[in-house]
């Protein structure tokens, strides 16, 4: 059977250098905080706040490089876009112009760093732009990198094949293993090896 879904678009965006930008505590205010990495993580996985969405209370302590100095959230980490239109930007602050409409509901973006209520995001082709955090979701999603790539029964190249899925399509990201991940779209599930998609890094794994 033949998956056919959203076809994502090539970003058109440019680097920039990063600005200045305050409003962290009013962030806060308005998602809510964890007190812990843990907290964090439940928040985020029971949907009570997206993953760009949290704001680290933590503010004075010793910066880890890699983490966001905003959310204190890994960098990079994949996120996707919330609703079906967004704005990537060249700075980070809604006077910059605009280089990129995003239009595609749940399509995977990488967040390389953060300043105040904006993500710096990366497609595919590590191409991005300045977005503003409530646009994004801590949904995972994947892009399917090879045209009909087979979804199996199992993590098994053995297993029965039970879907196909188009180059470019946006599939929902669930459990990951060492080498495959389960994934869903179109009313469809299976399981893809890592190397057919784009939105989770090689040594990732997730329950």
């Amino acid at each position: 059977m033949k998956i056919n879904l959203i076809q994502a678009p090539q970003l058109a965006a440019f680097a920039v250098a990063a600005w200045m930008a305050a409003g962290q505590q009013a962030a806060a205010q308005e998602q809510g905080t964890a007190s812990t990495a843990e907290e964090a993580v439940e928040l985020i996985e029971e949907g009570a706040v997206s993953a760009d969405a949290m704001i680290s209370r933590h503010q004075n302590a010793q910066r880890d490089p890699n983490r966001g100095p905003v959310t204190n959230l890994p960098l990079p980490r994949y996120v996707s876009l919330k609703g079906g239109e967004g704005n990537a930007r060249r700075g980070p602050s809604l006077s910059h112009r605009i280089d990129w409409v995003f239009r595609h509901a749940g399509m995977p973006l990488r967040v390389v760093t953060e300043f105040g209520h904006w993500r710096r995001v990366e497609d595919q082709d590590g191409a991005g732009g300045w977005v503003h955090y409530s646009l994004l979701s801590g949904v995972r999603t994947a892009i399917i990198r090879n045209d009909m790539t087979q979804l199996h029964a199992r993590a098994d190249e053995q297993s029965s094949v039970v879907a196909r899925a188009e180059t470019g399509a946006i599939v929902r990201l669930h459990e990951c293993g060492s080498e495959w991940c389960r994934v869903s779209g179109g009313g469809e599930k299976g399981w893809v090896r890592k190397t057919e998609i784009w939105g989770v890094d090689r040594d990732e794994t997730r329950d």
